[in-house]
């Protein structure tokens, strides 16, 4: 079996280096965590408090911490060191190879969506972002790692796209449509709602969209591992 991450994102039109922060670590005992952040400082976007928000937990995570206590505790730390002025949605997506599971840890109110046996499950319940309280707690969903999986999740920037003009994506039908199309990569779809969604905001980004997918294969794996990245430069 073969797992395969794929991330797409684009800053906010008119803007560089800026809103949400992405990184990837692999963990202690086998296997590879994701994390997203949507950092603000004073209500304000700041992609410096994502980023913190980001190192944070993986610091915990790669220390052995389990997810849910590594969010805990970076909460704490960035409340205790601020006051309530740093708050960040976040997400955190892992594979864990010593447990056999895909982790999905929650602080926003944003869904993710898991389509399994031809089915678009919406993975929703209510969560809040960090740095508001000394006491948060993530929304944690564990799941079983089987062949044929694919998860997405995406930045408040996404879902709200087209919003200006009352157009926004039905994410669920639309990955539903797409997918019965084609049995198409996590990269494809990572890029089919990344395209969509700069379309609905008129080829100009509201906010900084970021999108994610992991998708488990039962194609047979040559044990290597790779990791592609783009960077697009200004000139």
């Amino acid at each position: 079996m073969d797992i395969k991450i794929a991330i797409a994102k684009i800053d906010k039109h008119g803007f560089s280096n800026c809103g949400d922060t992405i990184e990837i670590t692999e963990r202690p005992n086998g296997g590879i965590t994701v994390v997203m952040a949507d950092g603000m400082i004073d209500h304000h976007g700041d992609k410096s408090m994502s980023t913190m928000v980001c190192h944070r937990v993986i610091d915990h995570i790669s220390s052995g911490m389990r997810d849910g206590a590594s969010i805990r505790a970076a909460a704490s730390q960035i409340y205790s060191e601020h006051k309530g002025r740093v708050q960040a949605n976040l997400w955190v997506i892992s594979a864990d190879l010593q447990t056999g599971t895909i982790i999905i840890s929650r602080n926003n109110s944003l869904p993710v969506f898991l389509i399994s046996d031809d089915v678009v499950d919406c993975l929703s319940s209510e969560s809040e972002p960090i740095g508001k309280n000394t006491d948060v707690s993530p929304t944690i969903i564990e799941l079983s790692i089987k062949p044929e999986m694919t998860l997405v999740a995406f930045s408040d920037g996404v879902y709200s796209a087209g919003a200006h003009n009352q157009q926004t994506m039905d994410i669920c039908t639309t990955i539903g449509a797409f997918m019965e199309e084609q049995e198409p990569t996590a990269r494809e779809i990572a890029e089919f709602l990344l395209q969509r969604a700069i379309r609905l905001d008129n080829g100009q980004p509201l906010d900084a969209m970021s999108i994610i997918v992991l998708q488990t294969s039962s194609r047979p794996s040559d044990n290597i591992r790779r990791m592609s990245i783009s960077l697009p430069l200004e000139t």
